[in-house]
């Protein structure tokens, strides 16, 4: 069963709607400015706190990477939720098309309109493809993003109500003006089934423990990745590789693979998970008062973001995974410990 009303468009099951009305309703729809990994604001309060942490057990281990990135692109939408929307759409089968009219395709079921505005080339490979996963599965982050961000526009207004993401996947399912309309999740049985399975199968994707690792004896921290890394440039002056300029450099650099879990060094808060122009995407953990000190941890350079602001982590968790995003020239993790706000050789600290 097709549902057109207003001007929108959606597919049986789930899937991007279509904007096809006049203009004048298209003006109420303000455009949204989009800023990859960051995530200056927090998430909406309805989503519980560390539920922002992704459990890939679940998640074809081929698409973890691009669940977490985009499960960067905003606070409001998290990993888990990019997951469980993939489960409802396609039930992580790539090929599936919709019936018709709809005919939506891939592992996030777009229709070719909604498509042709969020596809990007992602991956990297040249095409922008809706059956590249990778070019889907960002493409539903932005655009889930968008829709993020316009109905809390609404709901700061006024005009509707409820929790963001419940909004937000019902504008997917549905369109923003049927959510707009309704002043908030639609009286539709395919749109309400659609936001309640999403939330209900979010909880396998949420990681529930906070990290479980140990710091190991006669250390202050772990070494915040698994095994032996290697350090490819350890804390102290140098030339910096992409400004020429000699100066401190301010952490531990990490020689590994794009991909690599970063892990949170010791236990603490969250106060930073975005972008920043030098250090790509960036956490930052607070760890307290050691010795008479604040100190805290920063995790840098990384290609998608595990954790959000006011989340408590425990040593081990998985904050994010290694990237070469911001000035850098390789895949890296570059760490740093920051005592009084100053940083400071980061070896002492985690036994290296």
């Amino acid at each position: 069963m097709e549902h057109v009303d207003g001007g929108w468009m959606s597919k049986q099951g789930g899937g991007a709607a279509m904007w096809v009305a006049g203009a004048a309703v298209a003006a109420v729809l303000a455009p949204f400015m989009l800023f990859v990994g960051v995530s200056g604001g927090e998430a909406d309060a309805g989503l519980a706190a560390g539920s922002g942490t992704l459990n890939p057990k679940h998640v074809p281990p081929q698409y973890v990477t691009w669940v977490l990135k985009a499960g960067s692109v905003c606070p409001e939408i998290p990993p888990p939720v990019i997951a469980a929307q993939i489960e409802a759409e396609s039930g992580w089968i790539n090929g599936r098309v919709s019936p018709p009219p709809a005919n939506a395709k891939g592992l996030s079921q777009f229709i070719d309109e909604t498509w042709a505005e969020w596809g990007r080339d992602d991956d990297g490979n040249g095409q922008i493809s809706v059956w590249d996963p990778g070019d889907a599965i960002m493409a539903q982050g932005r655009y889930d993003c968008s829709l993020a961000k316009q109905v809390a526009g609404w709901r700061a207004k006024g005009l509707v109500s409820g929790d963001i993401i419940d909004l937000a996947l019902a504008a997917y399912n549905a369109g923003p003006y049927r959510v707009l309309k309704a002043g908030g999740i639609p009286d539709i049985d395919e749109t309400q089934g659609y936001v309640r399975d999403i939330r209900a199968s979010m909880a396998k994707y949420t990681q529930i423990d906070t990290g479980g690792g140990t710091v190991p004896a006669g250390q202050l921290m772990a070494v915040p990745l698994r095994g032996n890394p290697p350090v490819t440039s350890p804390f102290g002056m140098r030339v910096h590789p992409t400004t020429g300029v000699y100066k401190l450099h301010t952490g531990m650099d990490f020689g590994v693979g794009e991909g690599t879990p970063v892990l949170a060094a010791k236990e603490g808060v969250v106060t930073f998970a975005g972008w920043n122009t030098a250090y790509g995407n960036r956490v930052i953990i607070s760890h307290g008062t050691i010795n008479g000190a604040q100190i805290s941890t920063t995790y840098n350079h990384m290609s998608a973001l595990n954790v959000g602001v006011g989340q408590q982590v425990g040593v081990g968790a998985v904050v994010g995974l290694v990237g070469t995003t911001g000035y850098s020239t390789g895949a890296h993790l570059h760490f740093e410990v920051q005592r009084n706000g100053e940083c400071v050789n980061p070896a002492p600290w985690i036994g290296r």
